[in-house]
């Protein structure tokens, strides 16, 4: 993610709020893994991805209309907004068991 991307918006809409499910959504995802931070990644049309990180290395992410409801979400949900991806962040990350399996067919099929 380019550093200030997350800003990108040209509609003011400092007065709505964030939908419940979302705020729900990333509460309940802090709440199971000890905490989390998130970064919040500009997705053009599609609006705004929330990936949230567990302080147990977990992850998981949203998705929001725009990254001002993604930023009221994560305001809300009492969840500290990281404005990059830092070294220490990613490091945090426990990509599941799972994942390593996905990964690993999509390189044995190529």
């Amino acid at each position: 993610m380019a550093d200030g991307s997350d800003t990108t918006l040209t509609a003011d809409k400092s007065g709505e709020q964030a939908p419940n499910g979302l705020v729900a959504g990333i509460k309940s995802f802090a709440a199971g893994h000890g905490g989390a931070k998130a970064v919040i990644e500009y997705v053009g049309k599609r609006g705004a991805r929330i990936v949230l990180v567990g302080s147990d290395g977990a992850w998981a992410d949203q998705f929001a209309d725009d990254t001002v409801v993604a930023r009221q979400a994560c305001a809300t949900a009492g969840v500290d907004v990281e404005n990059a991806w830092e070294r220490e962040l990613m490091d945090q990350m426990r990509p599941s068991n799972d994942l390593w399996r996905s990964m690993a067919r999509r390189t044995m099929a190529r």
